[in-house]
């Protein structure tokens, strides 16, 4: 790069000023993780939008690391967002607006250039795929009051809540520090995520109804659409990525929950893909398919990041993911008509959790479950759908 192209970069985009920050301590933007130095003061060129902040505090010879602290944001062009280091509760915390503004000024005077790290843009594609339904309206709305994202202050969250024994082998995991927290956790609030029912319950209907509508979670997504999210689908889709980026990079078991119920409820519908919800199905996938292949990158399954938590374990043949996997390709190949680019997203699915997973999804017939040839009498119709909403992330 070029030192004018690297100039207006660093003007067009925003810049996290975080000062004192001990060396060895571990900060993340987005995808990307680094350990401070001696001369580190923050990030610039960061592009405008929503992004991810996270970051781990350690011991004096940088072996031992604190649970993950982290909080998003929506920064602007030209932005300057300002933390400081709390030593006493080992925390970024904001200024007094008075002095903020005064390190903004200086920002802007290019006197931190030289202490400031840029944001590495190769990696940006990745940050926008698993990003691309986060607005700052979703932000607001599913923050924790104070906007930090830790599991330190989750385990009277979810201590109530019935999980499996690879979930309550994960809480032991994500809870396990050498650190202990100076902070009062008793009154904790997390994120404020939406509420999604694990069964149906009406009264005034028979067994038989109440068993369809068990079965076929269609009406309760058309429910859960309605009344949570005013009918927007993207507004459902940016909650999915806000919990997956929040248990992948920041380690909150309540967000990985979150994302389990979002993915239950999705995967739960019969109906909703191939008739009244084909366009929200397609965009699912896509949604899906970019997380699990960001989450089984070798660079973010260094051992200091959430990654390394995603063991084998969860990988499983016998693991939740699988057997919705599972039925759903089977859905898709007793369907009689098919979205084109339902199917398409499916296939490369699929491929992807052959490849990296192992796992296969063959059936006890002579086809594949959603592999058919293409004078296959039986294979379903495929149409394509019209998608006016289906634009590019801009370009920064």
């Amino acid at each position: 790069m070029d030192a004018e192209t690297a100039v207006e970069l660093a003007k067009q985009g925003s810049t996290l000023l975080l000062l004192d920050v001990p060396q060895h301590t571990l900060i993340g933007i987005d995808t990307h993780m680094l350990s401070v130095g001696p001369a580190f003061k923050g990030i610039k060129m960061i592009p405008p939008g929503p992004h991810f902040v996270y970051y781990s505090s350690s011991t004096r010879d940088g072996k031992d690391f604190s649970p993950i602290t982290a909080f998003f944001l929506c920064s602007a062009p030209s932005e300057v967002i300002v933390r400081k280091w709390d030593q006493q509760e080992e925390r970024l915390v904001k200024l007094p607006q008075e002095e903020e503004e005064r390190y903004c000024r200086a920002v802007r005077s290019w006197e931190f250039d030289r202490h400031l790290g840029p944001y590495n843009l190769s990696q940006y594609g990745d940050w926008k795929r698993l990003s691309s339904y986060i607005t700052k309206s979703t932000i607001e709305r599913l923050e924790p009051i104070g906007g930090e994202i830790t599991v330190a202050s989750e385990s009277s969250l979810h201590k109530f809540t019935p999980k499996t024994a690879k979930e309550n082998a994960l809480d032991e995991q994500l809870k396990a520090s050498t650190f202990s927290t100076s902070s009062d956790t008793s009154n904790a609030r997390g994120c404020y995520y939406t509420s999604i029912p694990h069964v149906i319950k009406h009264k005034g209907i028979d067994v038989q109804q109440l068993t369809s509508l068990n079965l076929d979670k269609t009406q309760l997504l058309e429910s859960v659409l309605q009344k949570e999210y005013n009918g927007s689908e993207d507004m459902l889709l940016g909650e999915l990525q806000f919990a997956f980026i929040a248990f992948l990079m920041g380690q909150s078991l309540e967000a990985f929950l979150q994302w389990k119920s979002l993915v239950n409820l999705l995967f739960g519908c019969t109906e909703a893909p191939f008739h009244t919800r084909s366009r929200l199905f397609v965009k699912f996938i896509k949604v899906i398919y970019y997380q699990l292949k960001h989450a089984l990158k070798k660079d973010c399954t260094d051992a200091s990041g959430a990654s390394a938590l995603l063991d084998d374990s969860w990988f499983s043949a016998d693991s939740f993911l699988y057997h919705l996997f599972k039925e759903f390709f089977l859905l898709l190949q007793d369907a009689s008509i098919v979205d084109g680019d339902l199917l398409s997203w499916t296939r490369k699915l699929k491929a992807l959790l052959e490849s990296n997973f192992g796992w296969q999804f063959e059936q006890n017939s002579a086809v594949d479950g959603i592999h058919f040839e293409e004078d296959d009498e039986f294979a379903p119709v495929v149409v394509m759908l019209d998608d006016p909403s289906s634009t590019e992330v801009p370009r920064f």
